[in-house]
């Protein structure tokens, strides 16, 4: 193998040379561009951006060191880089929500939930995957389609596998979104919590 192969660099899809590793810069001049790529990524993207997606504009040096080193860069600031869903997003803290919330006159119209709507999301990410007829165990009474059309539009649920039951019904399951509204990394950072509903629920 030649040198020259050795220090090929990555081909984007346009054919240009796109440089990871930085070699040509001083090692501090290089850290802070590899801070810079990795804030740019998650800047521009909605939903959290993977490790491996991360490590693609960086050369071979530590992905979370390099997120340790922004999130210090950021303590005093009034937004935040969070690890959700197996990724990490900018996302604002928490205390600034009455203050965006006046600005922007937002309300809470973005996720409101009744109080049936959160119990059954609840049901449906404690014991994923499940059916209306696990649903209706856990509830004593049917969960109306409607409900679980709700929660779908707002991309907080999904299909999941068939259940083993006659005629193999379609079950249900959390999606990304779901995580990232409850600010969870996975479903392993659910709290512990008592589902079992009494009977006063409300009609769905």
């Amino acid at each position: 193998m030649t040198t020259a192969t050795k220090k090929r660099k990555p081909v984007d899809e346009r054919g240009a040379i796109f440089d990871r590793d930085l070699e040509d810069l001083p090692q501090e001049l290089r850290w802070r561009e590899w801070m810079g790529r990795i804030e740019a990524v998650l800047f521009a993207s909605a939903t959290p951006v993977g490790r491996e997606d991360l490590a693609r504009v960086v050369g071979n040096v530590s992905v979370e060191m390099l997120i340790d080193d922004i999130q210090a860069e950021l303590a005093g600031r009034p937004y935040e880089l969070a690890q959700v869903a197996g990724g990490w997003m900018f996302r604002t803290k928490t205390h600034f929500a009455e203050a965006i919330n006046a600005a922007a006159d937002l309300g809470d119209q973005s996720l409101a939930f009744s109080e049936m709507e959160m119990g059954v999301l609840c049901a449906i990410a404690y014991h994923q995957p499940i059916d209306r007829a696990g649903l209706k165990d856990i509830f004593g009474k049917e969960v109306s389609r409607d409900l679980l059309a709700r929660l779908r539009y707002k991309d907080l649920i999904a299909s999941g596998p068939r259940a083993p039951r006659p005629g193999a019904p379609h079950t249900f399951v959390t999606t990304e979104t779901f995580l990232v509204t409850f600010d969870l990394e996975t479903l392993r950072d659910l709290p512990d919590l008592d589902l079992s509903v009494g009977g006063e629920a409300e009609d769905v």
